[in-house]
């Protein structure tokens, strides 16, 4: 067989391998071929061996084609042993078989070597070696007739460009990689090319298209080329402020490469679980993993990867608290190994830590920082290096220009923010400038500067009006755990054993979690808000936000249109009213009342006693700070038969406010198994007769949440839950299951006035992105919620909602009517959100 049979039968191996396999082993069981003794056949069965996962057996068969073969044959032998060697680690006995080869070899079969050569380049570190390879093959190839080795040549070519932080050159490769191998029909390599397309994408901050490229490249993966995309999705995951979530799929690919021999694939991953760790705030376990990485690359002699792993070794030196000139100077030279072996991205790096340890040590680091920041470069090392020069900037008395670095940072995170549409996932990347926002709220000399930056960081971590396309199978998902969590409460409230496994939820969960990542950002630019627009809106009102400075407690207030800065002090007690609030929701309980209402004094006395002067009797809105968006407010002495709302921030206000008024339709809600929902719900519909109302059986998730869409106002009753940790699966009980948080994105217009009568349901994680129920409602468009962030007493509800109804009727605002209404401890935790 030669000729286009020869290539047919290579092309095979390249789509698919499992069929190329068997075919090569008939014909060894054959004989082989007369003209050539067996050693295409042997090739063959090597090369598809090793894309199925059986490396050891590969590099069998190609060994044995290399005893039998002579002159160009033994060359066509080396070329694909090049690619199993590196595979396997042996780096350098990969390019001793290429260099033996490219002195024989010609036409097709060269740049055949030239793409396994290029991929030997790159995971050996020598990356200008890999692109000049790769781009000298390229003409020929594009003008050619071979796709398959096309396709590989540019995978390659892209990825060299990738770890070299050419992430635009990378991309274009790339695609042009997945569209050769589309065009040709070249499955197994398209899935390849597309799992690398989106190992380039995650790098330069595209987390989105990233999850949905690498979702489509999986199914078409196996062996080696599966364990590469699951590395390249944990280091997205690590990238995305998700190290939890990397360590299982890093553990997974990790086993699978060190079963099947892949050598390379194994060091790769330590240097990935040390970024895992180091992420994790473990730099004890991370120096363990960089350790072992860097001895498995100098055994497999990559050296340059073993700069890769000297790198995490001084950022976990720096996490460790070392401050010391001995890694002042080894920060100051790894940086410039690093620049030289073409690692810009990890350089940078360096640097911010030498410069960091430097301004410890009270040395100058401007010289350090010089080259640091290109614009292609990562978000996280262009934040962290905007950081490090307002440190450096500030240490020498320039005020201005440490301001002007930390507004460039702010301005890279919001960039970044900006392609993330799942509320999490913008968290996570609001939680990269946490110190530098810290620094510039340290810098600040005045209220508005204050006010400035902190509106800047909340507005990051929260977008505005998202809107994502719909997604069949994220919907189908949440069908499934709505049908799953049903059946376990059922279950469960007959005190036997659930007949779901929670396990079965948790993947579902996953799933949810995965596809709604995926989706492109459907949000609005993050827009921060002014003083001046502020206090042009407020009218007669007035803003209390609350901002940690260093661990102390400040607050900026605009009343009167006069911004003023405030120090509180220490503030602690939260979580002592929040437990007294949670015993008296159970049970009258003298001792919970009077902890209860000493804890609100005392806090009283440290937030709001400060600032009565400037505040006067106005009405308030006021923009809490981490643990205390899930204080009961009302409970508060000052806060007694005063109007106040509770904001995310004070842009998230103006965005409340500026919903219009709707003429929509009025919707009530029962859920089951609350004892007073049903007459709760039978009330108020003597206040909305011609509302729509879902109770019993029609109260079901799917039917309430389109009622939810366009209604003017909306009151559901029904058992709340708070998912601490996982706020997006907060949930609200119905008669098919719950209605989660991830439900409520397919609302087109949600309801102006939503009431949610449950326990704990205006709780929120994730600090001041106000990640849960209320928040999410707020973030879509809504303009008040009234929710509560304790538990409540279900027979306490009834009443308490219809004189809160029929004020509203009557023409008062939610914060006013609330305020009107006495308060027990059984009402205590609930509060206008939104716009009041």
């Amino acid at each position: 067989m030669t000729g286009p049979d020869e290539r047919a039968l290579l092309w095979t191996a390249a789509m698919d391998p499992a069929t190329a396999l068997a075919r090569a082993l008939a014909l060894l069981e054959d004989g082989g071929l007369p003209e050539d003794g067996g050693v295409l056949a042997l090739r063959v069965a090597g090369l598809a061996a090793k894309e199925l996962g059986r490396l050891d057996e590969g590099l069998g068969f190609l060994h044995r084609a290399l005893e039998l073969a002579e002159g160009y044959a033994a060359a066509q032998v080396r070329m694909n042993l090049v690619g199993l060697l590196t595979a396997r680690g042996a780096v350098a006995e990969a390019l001793a078989h290429a260099r033996a080869a490219e002195t024989v070899l010609e036409g097709p079969d060269a740049d055949r070597l030239a793409a396994n050569t290029a991929c030997a380049l790159a995971r050996a570190g020598r990356l200008d070696e890999a692109r000049e390879v790769a781009a000298g093959a390229l003409p020929r190839l594009r003008g050619g007739h071979e796709p398959a080795v096309l396709n590989g040549l540019l995978t390659n070519l892209g990825l060299a460009l990738a770890f070299r932080g050419d992430y635009d050159g990378a991309e274009e490769a790339l695609s042009e990689a997945v569209a050769v191998g589309e065009a040709a029909g070249l499955g197994h390599q398209t899935a390849m090319s597309k799992g690398n397309l989106a190992f380039a994408v995650s790098r330069r901050g595209d987390v989105p298209r990233a999850l949905r490229l690498y979702a489509e490249a999986e199914p078409g993966l196996t062996g080696e080329r599966l364990a590469q995309c699951r590395f390249d999705q944990a280091e997205t995951l690590i990238m995305a402020g998700l190290p939890g979530e990397a360590r299982p799929v890093l553990a997974a690919a990790l086993d699978a490469a060190m079963e099947n021999g892949y050598g390379c694939d194994v060091a790769d991953g330590f240097l990935l679980l040390a970024h895992a760790e180091l992420a994790d705030g473990d730099p004890e376990q991370a120096t363990d993993a960089a350790e072992h990485a860097r001895t498995m690359f100098a055994e497999q002699e990559r050296t340059g990867w073993m700069l890769l792993a000297e790198h995490v070794l001084l950022k976990a030196r720096w996490a460790s608290g070392e401050r010391s000139t001995v890694l002042l100077r080894s920060a100051a030279a790894t940086a410039g190994r690093l620049e030289g072996g073409g690692w810009p991205d990890a350089a940078d790096e360096a640097r911010i830590v030498a410069a960091r340890v430097a301004l410890a040590l009270g040395r100058p680091a401007g010289h350090l920082l010089s080259s640091v920041g290109r614009p292609g470069g990562r978000a996280s090392t262009r934040i962290a290096g905007c950081h490090a020069l307002a440190l450096e900037r500030a240490a020498r008395g320039d005020q201005g220009g440490a301001v002007a670095a930390v507004r460039a940072g702010l301005q890279v995170t919001e960039e970044h923010a900006e392609a993330l549409g799942a509320l999490d996932l913008r968290a996570r990347a609001a939680g990269f400038a946490t110190e530098l926002a810290e620094l510039g709220l340290a810098l600040a000399r005045s209220a508005r500067e204050l006010l400035a930056v902190e509106e800047r960081r909340r507005a990051i971590a929260r977008p505005v009006r998202v809107r994502p396309p719909g997604d069949p199978e994220r919907a189908a998902a949440l069908t499934a755990l709505r049908a799953l969590s049903a059946d376990h409460t059922a279950d469960t409230a007959r005190g036997g054993v659930p007949s779901v496994l929670s396990p079965d939820m948790a993947d579902l969960e996953a799933r949810i979690r995965s596809r709604t990542r995926r989706r492109p950002s459907g949000a609005s630019p993050p827009r921060s808000a002014e003083a001046a627009e502020i206090a042009a809106a407020l009218g007669d009102r007035a803003l209390v936000e609350m901002i940690a400075i260093d661990g102390e407690l400040h607050a900026v207030t605009i009343a009167g249109g006069r911004p003023r800065r405030h120090r509180l002090g220490a503030c602690d007690g939260v979580g002592l009213i929040r437990f007294a609030a949670r015993r008296l929701a159970e049970r009258d309980d003298p001792q919970a009342l009077a902890a209860l209402t000493g804890a609100a004094e005392r806090l009283d006395r440290v937030l709001l006693a400060p600032l009565a002067a400037a505040l006067g009797d106005r009405d308030l809105v006021i923009a809490p700070t981490g643990a205390l968006h899930g204080l009961p407010w009302a409970a508060l002495p000052s806060l007694a038969g005063r109007p106040f709302t509770v904001v995310p921030s004070a842009g998230a206000w103006l965005q409340a406010s500026a919903v219009p008024p709707s003429g929509g339709h009025t919707v009530l809600v029962a859920g089951p198994d609350l004892r007073h929902a049903g007459r709760e719900v039978a009330v108020l519909r003597g206040l909305h007769p011609r509302a729509r109302v879902l109770a019993g059986s029609d109260a079901r998730a799917e039917p309430v949440r389109d009622a939810l869409d366009g209604a003017a106002l909306a009151h559901i009753a029904a058992h709340g839950e708070f998912r601490e940790g996982n706020a997006l699966f907060s949930r609200l009980r119905l008669a098919d299951g719950p209605l989660m948080v991830h439900d409520l994105d397919a609302l087109t217009v949600p309801p102006r006035l939503i009431v949610l009568s449950a326990c704990d349901i205006g709780r929120a994680d994730e600090g001041d992105a106000v990640l849960g129920m209320a928040g999410a409602l707020l973030a879509l468009g809504a303009a008040t919620v009234i929710a509560s962030v304790t538990p409540v007493r279900d027979e306490a509800t009834p009443e308490f909602m219809s004189a809160f109804h029929a004020a509203v009727r009557a023409g008062r605002s939610p914060a006013r009517a609330l305020a009107d209404l006495p308060r027990t401890p059984a009402t205590t935790g609930f509060l206008a959100m939104g716009a009041g």
